[in-house]
This record gives structure tokens, sequence and C-alpha cells, in this order.
């Protein structure tokens, strides 16, 4: 299972899904929330930290009124401008699609990603694991401690 969760191609699946769903109630008119993966959410304005320090792993972005008029997909992204906390400030939130975790209709979920999608830090530190490796393989005296 973990081999098909973890695979590209689904992945890329799982995206175009996202694409086709969001697409569709943007179309309709159709206010909606998602869940997503916070840690690769962009913000710019940057928030201040008393607003950003408050979101959960898993943050709700509810889709509606000046929010859902000003969203978009572009490049792989789901983007859109929101106000948060009592002062509202505004930031324009690009969310990578893998990040979105759910989409839902009022409080029901019509789509949920199943892909397994790393974190860009984390695939930068799989890369470096990886050389590390093939550079202490590469001696044939370390082959021989493996043995």
């Amino acid at each position: 299972m973990q081999r098909i969760l973890q695979d590209i191609d689904f992945s890329n699946m799982m995206k175009s899904h996202i694409v086709d769903i969001i697409s569709l109630l943007l179309d309709r008119g159709e206010f909606f929330s998602i869940l997503t993966n916070i840690n690769s959410v962009e913000f710019n304005p940057e928030l201040p930290s008393h607003i950003s320090d408050s979101f959960k792993p898993i943050t709700l972005f509810v889709i509606a009124e000046y929010t859902f008029e000003s969203a978009y997909i572009e490049d792989g992204y789901f983007i859109f401008e929101a106000g948060f906390g009592a002062e509202n400030i505004g930031s324009i939130v690009k969310v990578p699609l893998g990040s979105i975790v759910q989409i839902m209709l009022e409080e029901t979920p019509i789509f949920i990603n199943l892909a397994y999608e790393m974190p860009p830090s984390y695939k930068k530190r799989d890369e470096n694991i990886k050389k590390s490796t093939n550079i202490f393989l590469s001696n044939p005296e370390n082959k021989k401690i493996l043995k």
C-alpha cells in the first residue's frame, strides 16, 4: 500500500483530481473548505508570528466570500487572498496542490488526498542521504564492511 501512496503517478492523479474538483466548485460558485499541510503553505506577505504560530499542522481554510472571489489555480498551486487574526491582516496564500489533504462542502468531505508527498525540506534531506550513501558505497573497502 505504501508503494502506491508514495508513487509519483498516484500523486499526480490526486493533484489532477484536486484541480478538477476545485475548478468545478469555483465555476459553480460553491463555497468550500480545504484542510492543508501548513508546512508547505506560503504567505505573502508573511504573517506575524502571533498568527502563524497558532496554525495547527493540518489547518482549515474556508474559501468563501472575498477569499472565494480571489481564488485560482496556477502552476501546481491553489492561490487565494485571505484575512487573518482579529486585525484581519491580508495575505496571499499559496498552497501546493499536493498539500491539500481534504476538500469539504459545508462540513462534509468530498475529496480526501491519500497521496503522501514529502515537504521540500525532506526531499532535500533524502537527496543528501542518497548522495552520501553513494559516495560511501563507491569505495570498495566500505562495501566489505556491509557484507
